[in-house]
């Protein structure tokens, strides 16, 4: 297992092998300060950096060659989203959460199409930053609950009817437990959350996950959410 990857045993609870290397990216040196607190007291991740800008981080990436990134939206130089565009276009990106004060839709959605693992406002509790950190360390995504929502009530208000019975049929090849995990999966759910929901392990869960997404052509779990609501909308 890479170093510093997080893994879900049996039962849920999120372990490492090593640590979480984390990297904060944002042009407020109070805002890197509070959030250099919130991680530096977790004996599970280790800060190995900061970066003030975009470039900045980009830079830190290739040199640090962190797990998970915190970046800002809003910097000078080079902003989060282009920062995090270039780290896609160069491969072996790690893990990024776009933290920001903004959670406008063309945020959220461009964040998301240029492969961001989570989205959260920084207004998040301390608790809240941790799990998301570790979650996108274990391979899932992490939105706050009301981007989740904004987002969802964005997309499926702009699709057509044709659009909307279509996600009604392609949900329809799913079987009823695939359905009832896609359903989870759909109101934000973590895997853990969804084992107890629905009284199968958190591998089980995973293989489920892995199987709705390739039978649905989603790419990742959000996208899977947007889908059920589209369908739902039919």
């Amino acid at each position: 297992m890479p170093r510093g990857r997080a893994r879900v045993p049996p039962g849920g609870v999120v372990a490492v092998a090593d640590v979480i290397r984390v990297l904060i990216v944002d042009d407020d040196a109070l805002v890197r300060a509070g959030l250099g607190m919130v991680l530096g007291g977790d004996p599970d991740i280790e800060l190995v950096g900061e970066a003030g800008d975009g470039a900045a981080a980009v830079q830190a990436v290739r040199a640090l060659r962190p797990d998970v990134v915190l970046m800002d939206i809003r910097m000078p130089r080079m902003d989060g989203l282009a920062a995090l565009e270039a780290l896609q276009a160069a491969g072996s990106a790690p893990a990024v959460v776009v933290l920001t004060t903004f959670d406008t839709d063309d945020h959220v959605l461009r964040a998301l199409r240029l492969g961001a693992h989570g989205f959260l406002l920084k207004d998040t509790p301390p608790l809240a930053i941790l799990d998301a950190v570790r979650r996108v360390a274990a391979g899932e995504q992490m939105l706050s609950p009301s981007v989740v929502k904004q987002l969802i009530a964005r997309i499926v208000h702009d699709e057509s009817d044709e659009r909307r019975r279509n996600a009604a049929r392609t949900l329809d090849t799913l079987t009823p437990r695939e359905r009832d995990v896609a359903e989870a999966v759909a109101e934000g759910r973590s895997n853990a959350e969804i084992s107890g929901a629905l009284h199968m392990s958190v591998a089980t869960v995973k293989t489920y996950v892995s199987r709705i997404l390739a039978k649905l052509g989603c790419a990742n779990r959000v996208q899977v959410a947007i889908l059920v609501h589209e369908a739902r909308q039919a």
